[in-house]
């Protein structure tokens, strides 16, 4: 079914359900103008403004459905925030000009509590736990290649979750459409024994996971991927070596405080003169040392211990789909 979110521009971008078309009734500034009549004078002026320029968007937003969708593609799901007069008055307008229209009651509000319940729903989670440069993202990859029950939070979030994680990925999405496209996610792996995650702390860049989903993440049994400290850092270089080097040396600065300020400028002498491999000892000293300690505190949760060193991520990727 074609979705409609009637609501404004900056409504949609800030979170939207996935798939949806944004065909905006107001403009923002429309909205806000009506928003303000609404509470500092009376709804049925409110309503009277809405009216006028609902009226001289009706023709252009027949136009703009028409070029989205084909008519045989009936029946349209339409949603506003509450399910009331935006998409009320779009349904009325589209079913006039022959489409088959689906409002939906609750609207965008009703479909969010349904994300966030989603997300709070105990599931038979596998946490995918390792140090820095084990490649627990590209290994949860591969298991997906492979048609494995896979939630790549760090995929969703668009960042690899350490200090370093934005560089080379796009920008990250609101918290709101982080959650909206986990939910589909979710709802697909519905029925599977087991759905694979990575290990994260409780934010990704600056996406916050759920508190009740981060409790089920924390109690959900571990596979530990370990791998060599050198092919670790091989690694890192392979994943950051396009990266710009005044991208990471910035990185490397912000971090100043977590590595000591002369393991900072070291490492960034190091990125200014090319020798990666040196910049990310200099990293995996301080990232090491914080991971064991988060690892030490829930050893009663994993299950198992699983070296993949001079293994493919294929490879590792189709025996740990063995062991689940």
């Amino acid at each position: 079914m074609p979705v409609l979110d009637v609501r404004s521009p900056a409504e949609f971008a800030e979170g939207h359900v996935p798939g949806a078309y944004s065909v905006p009734l107001f403009s923002d500034t429309e909205r806000a103008e009506i928003g303000t009549v609404y509470k500092q004078q009376s709804p049925a002026k409110a309503v009277r403004i809405g009216l006028k320029y609902a009226g001289l968007r009706m023709a252009e937003l027949v136009a703009e459905v028409d070029t989205l969708v084909k008519r045989d593609s009936s029946p349209l799901g339409v949603y506003c925030w509450r399910g009331g007069q935006r998409s009320g008055s779009v349904a009325w307008l589209l079913r006039t000009a022959g489409y088959e229209v689906n409002r939906w009651d609750g609207g965008y509000k009703s479909y969010r509590g349904r994300v966030l319940e989603s997300w709070g729903t105990a599931r038979p989670y596998l946490v995918l736990a390792g140090l820095t440069g084990s490649g627990k993202t590209e290994v949860l990859r591969a298991m997906h290649d492979l048609g494995g029950p896979v939630l790549d939070l760090e995929g969703l979030a668009h960042h690899k979750g350490s200090a370093f994680g934005q560089i080379g990925e796009l920008p990250q999405p609101s918290n709101e459409q982080f959650e909206n496209d986990g939910a589909l996610r979710l709802a697909e792996l519905e029925g599977q024994p087991r759905i694979w995650i990575e290990d994260e702390s409780r934010s990704i860049g600056r996406i916050w996971l759920q508190q009740r989903f981060f409790a089920h993440k924390k109690s959900a049994p571990v596979v530990l991927l370990e791998r060599s400290l050198d092919e670790r850092i091989e690694r890192l270089v392979a994943a950051y070596g396009l990266a710009s080097r005044d991208e990471l040396a910035e990185t490397f600065v912000r971090i100043s405080k977590r590595l000591g300020d002369q393991n900072a400028r070291a490492a960034v002498d190091h990125v200014r003169q090319g020798n990666l491999a040196d910049a990310a000892r200099i990293a995996l000293h301080y990232y090491d040392r914080t991971y064991a300690e988060s690892v030490a505190a829930r050893a009663e949760t994993i299950t198992t211990r699983f070296d993949g060193t001079g293994k493919s991520d294929t490879e590792v990727a189709h025996e740990l789909l063995s062991l689940s």
